[in-house]
C-alpha cells in the first residue's frame, strides 16, 4: 500500500507570470523517455515483480523506498509545469478570444485538453508509453537498467536547466539534480554489493558537479544528496545495508532516514473561467456547501 501526504518535496516560487514554452520543455521531465513517470513505473513495477524479497531484502527495499520517492517527484514536475503555465491566458468573454496566446505556444494541446496544466506525455506531446519500463527479473541487470536511467534522467535535467531561466523550472530541476544524483549512487552501491564493480569511478554523469548550478548549489549545503529516506514507518530498513559509507563527491557520511523529508505546501491552482475549469461558480458552490452540510 501506499500512504499519501499533501506537502510537495520542496517549495516552489510562484513568480506573477509563468513561460508556457518552458513548461513545454519540462514536461520532458516528466513524460519523456528519461521522465519521472518512466523513473516511477520502472522502479514501481520492478518492487512488485521482484523475486526472493526475503532473501534479497536490502535490495527489494532499495527499489521499493526509491518508488515512493518517485510518486512525488512526479507530483513536483507536474506542479511546476502548472506554475509555469499562469498567466498563458485571460479571462473574457468567448468572443473575445481569451486563449488566443495558444496559438504562439509549443503546447497547444495542453490548454485544449487539461486547461493548462500537466500532461502524461513528454516535450514534442507524444503520451508516455508503457514499454518504457525495464523490468527483466534479473537483479544485476534491472539495477544496471536503473543505474542507466537515473543518468539519462540526470542529462536531461541538465539540458532542461540550461533551456530556461525561470525560477521555478530551475528551483524544481536543482533540487531533482541532487535527489537524482542520490539515486544514481544507490543503485550504484548496490551493483557493487551484488557484483563488486565499483560503478562509482564513473560518476558523476555527465562529468558536472552539481555545485556548478546555482539552485542546486544550496541542497548541496543542506546535506540533501546524502539521505536516503525509507518513506515508511518501520518498513525498507534494511536499505542501510547498501547505503552506507560516504559520499564520494564530498566525503561526508550517509544517512539513513524513517518515513519521509518535511515537505513544503502544494500550491492551490486558482480558477481558470476561460478553460471552464473547475467550472464552479458562486452558485454551484453554495449549492455544494448547502449538499455537503446537509450530510454532516
Amino acid at each position: 500500500m501506499f500512504k499519501r501526504v499533501n506537502r510537495l518535496a520542496i517549495e516552489l516560487p510562484i513568480p506573477e507570470y509563468g513561460d508556457a514554452n518552458a513548461a513545454a520543455a519540462v514536461q520532458e521531465l516528466l513524460g519523456g523517455k528519461f521522465g519521472e513517470m518512466s523513473t516511477l513505473n520502472n522502479y514501481m513495477y520492478q518492487s512488485f515483480n521482484f523475486r526472493q524479497k526475503g532473501k534479497l531484502k536490502p535490495f527489494y527495499d532499495l527499489v521499493a523506498s526509491i518508488t515512493a520517492e518517485e510518486f512525488g517527484h512526479v507530483e513536483l514536475v507536474s506542479n511546476t509545469i502548472n506554475i509555469l503555465q499562469r498567466g498563458t491566458s485571460f479571462t473574457a468573454e468567448p468572443d473575445l478570444t481569451p486563449l488566443q496566446n495558444g496559438k504562439d505556444v509549443r503546447n497547444t494541446y495542453s490548454l485544449i485538453a487539461t486547461a493548462q496544466t500537466s500532461l502524461a506525455g513528454d516535450s514534442m506531446g507524444n503520451p508516455w508509453r508503457g514499454d518504457y519500463v525495464f523490468s527483466s527479473g534479473n537483479l544485476v541487470l534491472d539495477l544496471l537498467h536503473n543505474f542507466f536511467l537515473e543518468v539519462g534522467a540526470r542529462t536531461h535535467k541538465m539540458r532542461v536547466y540550461e533551456m530556461t531561466d525561470h525560477p521555478t523550472a530551475r528551483e524544481m530541476i536543482g533540487y531533482l539534480l541532487v535527489r537524482g544524483g542520490v539515486h544514481i549512487l544507490a543503485y550504484a552501491k548496490a551493483l557493487e554489493i551484488a557484483t563488486g564493480v565499483d560503478m562509482t569511478k564513473m560518476l558523476p554523469i555527465p562529468s558536472l558537479d552539481n555545485r556548478v548550478f546555482d539552485h542546486a548549489r544550496k541542497y548541496e549545503d543542506q546535506g540533501v544528496g546524502n539521505v536516503l529516506f525509507t518513506w515508511s514507518d518501520g518498513d525498507y530498513k534494511d536499505i542501510n545495508q547498501i547505503w552506507k559509507g560516504t559520499n564520494p563527491s564530498n566525503g561526508q557520511q550517509l544517512i539513513v532516514k524513517e518515513g519521509i523529508p518535511e515537505g513544503a505546501p502544494v500550491p492551490d491552482l486558482s480558477d481558470l473561467p476561460e478553460e471552464f475549469a473547475p467550472g464552479i461558480g458562486r452558485d454551484e458552490f453554495e449549492q455544494i456547501s448547502k449538499r455537503l452540510l446537509a450530510n454532516m
